[in-house]
């Protein structure tokens, strides 16, 4: 393996000089890209104009600028450096160093940087619930290129209006509620459901966490294994003849009962919840099913508003298809290189989640929610292009020059949505919008209603 030269500011220089990812380079520093690349045998035997940890940040930079080919993704990595001795490789010299390094080193950095250190750096509000860390699984699905090699391996969606015209990749992700950030994820075809992938992340839960969950994921195996790691969960669960069998064993002061499902001792909240606005109401009834078995500990209307902070990684997949992507199909022709692609799309993502959590915990009483994931990310592009923060001055700045921007420019106290989902693309399984309607927040009034009695109907979600 070849070290690089450096300038005297500490800097690569020659052919390693664009492997940089600007102020985001201190989140993943040059050594721990070399390590990546050591563990997994991947470093070049030789320096090459396109050294392997340059196509690592090459890589990266592409998921920070979505919208770009890999040679325009180049010229923005390069346009602060002055240009002096900085290669300048072709599309085809792009794609044979992406090949080259393959999909074993980001894989391995997705692994070192996941996790909830960032959400373990702050205590603030939305991040803990009663000491416990909150966390939320569910899953995604990702357009790909209608590639030969892509329909070797993803399916098209079928849709009652014809075929989807891309094929799919499935994401199932952990998130931390409070600051978002990946705790772990996996992805594959479509063919193979999300409990089946969820599965795969349970080793990544463990003791003082709490686990919420939809409707989807109440199934005996998967919450057997997240008991078995220590973790706690909280899942809505289906009501009626089609959901699970919880008998009362016995009533608790709050409402709520005490059963068992799959041999785990469970207890049930059944409640009906009102959000009033000024647009209306809207009621729902719920069924909640937790390994907290407490009351006093844990009440159950607590309970009910927590379950509510599963719509976090709603916003934290808007985030990655939306902000990130802006709802464009990913970018690799190959299984291979979709697979190198989607890790790089979520080592970006979790380090600027990262930056904006660092951020928020050195100011007190300031909510996570409130840090705006465009303005970190539009921040990013720019000391990207400039090439500037790539090392960490001699004093120490846990901020930043994108914390900083973050913090001046704060979003709101979040309100509560009430818009339902709507179409966003021709084959949606979701309903239209009437034309010239837009979602709207509106300042909600929440009632929740604790039956003290067994409820058997099901009703609309809120």
């Amino acid at each position: 393996m070849h070290s690089d030269t450096t300038v005297a500011a500490g800097l690569p220089s020659g052919p390693f000089a664009a492997g940089h990812l600007g102020e985001l380079t201190q989140q993943i520093p040059f050594e721990m890209v070399d390590a990546a690349l050591a563990e997994t045998r991947t470093a070049q035997r030789r320096v090459r104009d396109l050294p392997a940890r340059v196509v690592v940040y090459l890589l990266l930079a592409g998921a920070l600028f979505a919208d770009l080919g890999y040679r325009q993704v180049w010229h923005r990595l390069v346009a602060g450096l002055g240009g002096a001795g900085i290669p300048s490789p072709t599309a085809g010299a792009l794609t044979q160093a992406r090949r080259r390094l393959g999909t074993k080193p980001m894989r391995f950095l997705f692994d070192l940087l996941r996790g909830p250190a960032a959400a373990l750096s702050t205590r603030a509000s939305g991040v803990y619930w009663r000491g416990l860390l909150v966390c939320v699984i569910d899953g995604t699905v990702m357009s790909v290129p209608d590639s030969p090699a892509n329909l070797g391996r993803f399916t098209k969606h079928a849709a009652r209006r014809g075929q989807a015209g891309y094929p799919a990749v499935r994401l199932v992700a952990l998130v931390a509620c409070g600051t978002r950030n990946i705790l772990d994820a996996v992805f594959g075809p479509t063919s193979v459901g999300e409990p089946v992938y969820a599965r795969r992340l349970v080793p990544s839960l463990r003791k003082g966490m709490l686990l919420l969950g939809d409707r989807f994921y109440g199934a005996g195996p998967l919450l057997r294994g997240v008991v078995a790691n220590g973790a706690a969960f909280l899942i809505r669960v289906k009501i009626g003849r089609t959901g699970p069998k919880l008998p009362v064993l016995q009533r608790l002061p709050d409402g709520s009962y005490l059963s068992t499902f799959g041999g785990i001792a469970v207890r049930v909240v059944d409640a009906e919840i009102t959000i009033a606005t000024e647009a209306g109401k809207t009621t729902g009834i719920y069924r909640l099913m937790t390994t907290l078995l407490d009351a006093r500990q844990h009440p159950a209307t607590e309970l009910v508003s927590l379950y509510h902070e599963r719509w976090e990684i709603e916003t934290a997949y808007l985030e990655l298809k939306s902000s990130i992507l802006g709802g464009r199909v990913l970018r690799a022709r190959t299984p291979a290189g979709l697979e190198q692609e989607i890790y790089a799309l979520l080592i970006t993502y979790q380090i600027l989640r990262t930056a904006m959590a660092d951020a928020t915990s050195s100011q007190p009483d300031i909510d996570p929610d409130r840090a705006s994931f465009t303005v970190a990310l539009n921040a990013a592009r720019d000391l990207v292009i400039q090439a500037a923060g790539r090392i960490a001055g001699t004093t120490i700045d846990l901020v930043g020059h994108i914390g900083r921007v973050v913090l001046d420019n704060l979003l709101p106290n979040r309100r509560t949505r009430t818009s339902p989902r709507v179409t966003k693309r021709p084959l949606s399984k979701y309903s239209a919008r009437a034309p010239g309607t837009k979602p709207t927040s509106y300042n909600a009034t929440l009632t929740i209603n604790i039956f003290s009695k067994s409820h058997s109907t099901t009703g609309p979600e809120p």
